[in-house]
């Protein structure tokens, strides 16, 4: 277990006890009421991400223990509606702890309660940043690996993030 919470924050100097993935799941469900859909009878897309937002913060509150602010949230593709009356299902979890930051992963998912039957609507990937009392960005503890599952999680959260580096390099120039 050591080795996995090392590897996640190699090089940083972080002391903090590292947290299983585990700690950091939160699951949202949802009923889709008439106030948050559109014309077509499906949930706005700003009720969503706003949805997206909340759980991804829960679950980096899980990991940090602290409070915590978005500081980035990953393109959004919806690949499926959510209805009118259906239930919309969210599921979030820590990806990999950075130094100040967490990467969360969230899957959002519609489900009809009747049939029981789920359908994937979209993946996001949002940088939260752990703030102390005074407001300022501290660290945040090591993530500890258990399964393969999370080992790919935590390798791909470390190539979106290099690429969004990459990008924010390119805007300040």
């Amino acid at each position: 277990m050591k080795r996995s919470a090392k590897l996640s924050e190699a090089g940083s100097g972080n002391e903090l006890p590292g947290r299983p993935v585990s700690a950091s799941r939160t699951e949202m469900i949802e009923l889709v009421l008439p106030q948050d859909a559109n014309l077509l009878g499906n949930i706005l897309g700003g009720r969503v991400m706003h949805f997206i937002d909340i759980a991804g913060a829960i679950a980096a509150q899980r990991h940090c223990h602290r409070q915590v602010v978005t500081a980035s949230v990953d393109h959004l593709d919806f690949l499926n509606p959510v209805r009118l009356g259906e239930l919309i299902v969210l599921e979030a979890q820590v990806n990999r702890a950075f130094h100040t930051s967490v990467e969360v992963g969230v899957e959002v998912f519609s489900e009809n309660p009747s049939k029981g039957e789920r359908k994937h609507t979209t993946t996001a990937f949002l940088t939260f940043v752990a703030l102390d009392e005074t407001g300022s960005p501290c660290p945040v503890p090591p993530v500890i690996l258990k399964t393969q599952e999370e080992r790919r999680r935590y390798r791909e959260a470390g190539e979106r993030r290099k690429a969004r580096l990459g990008v924010r390099a390119r805007r300040k120039k």
